[in-house]
C-alpha cells in the first residue's frame, strides 16, 4: 500500500463508475495537443487498465513522482479526460477515466489532421512497443496463453462506407459484450487478464477513378455528305 494512503482507504475505495461513455470523440486541435504529451498518455493508459489511482500510485506504476503525476491529472480533468473517483485528499485523491475509448478525428481541416495524425503516432508507437514486449515476453505465459493471442491479417475489397460500417460493428460487438468487466472488477471471471486488441484498417491503394461523364463515350454519328 502506497504510503500516502490512510488505513483502510483500499476498502473505502469508490467503485468505478458504472455509466462511462462508450467513446470520446476528440477533434479540436487545443484538446488534441493538451493530450499529445507521453506521461499524459500513460497515465490514461495506467488508469484505463488498473481503474482508479491516486496520483502516488499512477507514478509507481509509470516510474514519474507523485507532483509531476498529480499536475498531469489535473490538465487530463481540466480537458475533460478524467475526473475525481471521490475520497481521499490531495494527492491521495484517486482519479478514474470517464469515457472507455478516445476517437481521435482531424475533419479536414490541415491543422487539426496535422495534430491527429502526431497524437495517433504517439499511441500507435506506444501499442507496437506493447506488442514487442508480448513477443519477448510470451514464453514465460501458459500454454493456453499463448495459443489464444494471436495475429490476424485480411486483405478485402470494400467500399468506404463498407469499411466504416465493418468498424463500426466490430466495437459494437466487443463493447457492449465486455464493457462491464472494464467498470466493475467483480465483472471479471477468474483468470481473465488485460488484452488489447489493436485493429487498423486502411486502403492498399487509392481505388480506381471512376469514368466522369465527359469521357464517357456517346452515340453521335457523322452525317452523311
Amino acid at each position: 500500500m502506497p504510503l500516502e494512503d490512510p488505513p483502510g482507504t483500499e476498502r473505502d475505495r469508490p467503485a468505478p463508475s458504472q455509466s462511462l461513455p462508450a467513446k470520446r470523440q476528440v477533434n479540436d486541435v487545443q484538446t488534441m495537443r493538451a493530450l499529445s504529451h507521453p506521461v499524459r498518455i500513460a497515465i490514461l493508459e495506467t488508469l484505463s487498465v488498473e481503474g482508479p489511482m491516486t496520483a502516488t500510485e499512477v507514478g509507481e506504476r509509470i516510474g514519474e513522482s507523485p507532483t509531476t503525476c498529480s499536475f498531469h491529472l489535473r490538465q487530463l480533468a481540466k480537458y475533460g479526460f478524467v475526473e475525481e473517483a471521490g475520497g481521499g485528499k490531495g494527492r491521495a485523491r484517486p482519479w478514474r477515466m470517464n469515457t472507455l475509448s478516445i476517437a481521435i478525428r482531424g475533419h479536414g481541416d490541415p491543422e487539426a489532421e496535422l495534430a491527429a495524425d502526431v497524437l495517433a503516432g504517439m499511441f500507435v508507437e506506444r501499442q507496437r512497443d506493447r506488442y514487442r514486449t508480448w513477443q519477448d515476453t510470451k514464453a514465460a505465459y501458459r500454454r493456453e496463453w499463448r495459443e489464444a493471442a494471436g495475429e490476424s491479417e485480411y486483405v478485402i475489397y470494400l467500399t468506404a462506407a463498407e469499411l466504416k460500417q465493418l468498424r463500426d460493428e466490430v466495437s459494437e460487438l466487443i463493447y457492449p459484450r465486455f464493457a462491464e468487466r472494464f467498470t466493475d472488477p467483480s465483472r471479471r471471471p477468474q483468470g481473465a487478464a488485460p488484452v488489447e486488441m489493436v485493429m487498423f484498417s486502411y486502403p492498399l491503394s487509392p481505388p480506381p477513378a471512376s469514368p466522369s461523364a465527359s469521357t464517357a463515350p456517346t452515340d453521335n454519328p457523322r452525317s452523311a455528305s
